[in-house]
């Protein structure tokens, strides 16, 4: 899903077509090294780079980070379900595939209003009678809840893992993105799961701050912004919920394996995840 479609409440199923502007989930695949992607996304990925140059290694921090986090939940946790929202253009170590590994029996359902991630999803997941996608609209629980793939695949009754990776802070107005995440929290049976990333807005007078800034800025208006939030503003969406240790921090802090091989760089101070349970 495109962050123009999240701040527009654009209307369920899959968005219309348009080659000619940048995707968020075709630029997340090309800063991660796939195929599935055009002129116009790398252009925008050269912009970002530009600004950061650390941001193809993020967006590899980021699939790490959600590597471990459903590795944890379908290999520890022994949770089956796993409902991915926003979840972008098909890579490598997929939810999918690390969930199924974990636990062979894992329902995986994918919900992206973007067209071109539906077309590779389907086309990827045929043979997987485990997975599926759908074009829902996530902005709009109730109707994505509803949605006929959700609801054939996965039983709301039994505990569920919830994922907003890289997508709320695409949502820029604070209270309707509250409100879209305590909707989703709300239809969780007790057991479940949230799993969540935002952009971190360190509140602080320094170089991290000048470039959430510039972030924020340079992509304003695109159909890629997004916003930076406090601490406090991204622990309220765990409301509710018992963040599971070691709470809401740095990807890179987040139960990580072994010792760093990539130095980190200030994006990785710009973002914080975590993991809670629905008691």
């Amino acid at each position: 899903m495109t962050p123009g479609d999240l701040r527009s409440g654009a209307e369920g199923g899959a968005a219309s077509l348009d080659f000619s502007k940048a995707s968020l989930a075709r630029l997340s695949d090309a800063l991660l090294g796939g195929h599935d992607h055009y002129e116009v996304d790398r252009e925008a990925m050269r912009r970002l780079l530009a600004i950061a140059p650390g941001a193809r290694t993020m967006a590899k921090e980021h699939r790490d980070w959600l590597v471990r986090a459903v590795r944890f939940l379908a290999g520890k946790r022994g949770i089956g379900q796993f409902l991915d929202l926003g979840s972008g253009m098909p890579t490598a170590e997929n939810t999918h595939q690390v969930a199924q590994r974990y636990n062979p029996d894992a329902q995986v359902v994918y919900v992206d209003n973007d067209p071109v991630v539906q077309v590779h999803g389907r086309a990827l997941l045929e043979e997987n009678y485990l997975t599926h996608v759908t074009g829902a609209d996530l902005t709009k629980p109730a109707e994505t809840l509803a949605d006929p793939v959700v609801r054939e695949h996965l039983d709301f009754t039994e505990p569920v893992a919830l994922i907003l990776t890289s997508i709320v802070h695409h949502i820029d107005d604070y209270d309707r993105a509250k409100r879209i995440v305590s909707e989703y929290a709300a239809a969780l049976a007790p057991g479940s799961y949230l799993l969540l990333t935002h952009n971190f807005d360190p509140e602080e007078d320094s170089p991290r701050q000048e470039l959430a800034r510039l972030l924020e800025t340079s992509f304003q208006g695109t159909g890629l912004g997004s916003v930076h939030r406090s601490r406090e503003q991204i622990t309220s969406f765990f409301e509710g919920l018992e963040l599971l240790r070691p709470g809401l921090v740095y990807l890179h802090e987040w139960w990580p394996d072994g010792p760093r091989i990539h130095p980190l760089s200030e994006l990785n101070f710009l973002t914080l995840g975590g993991v809670a349970r629905k008691v």
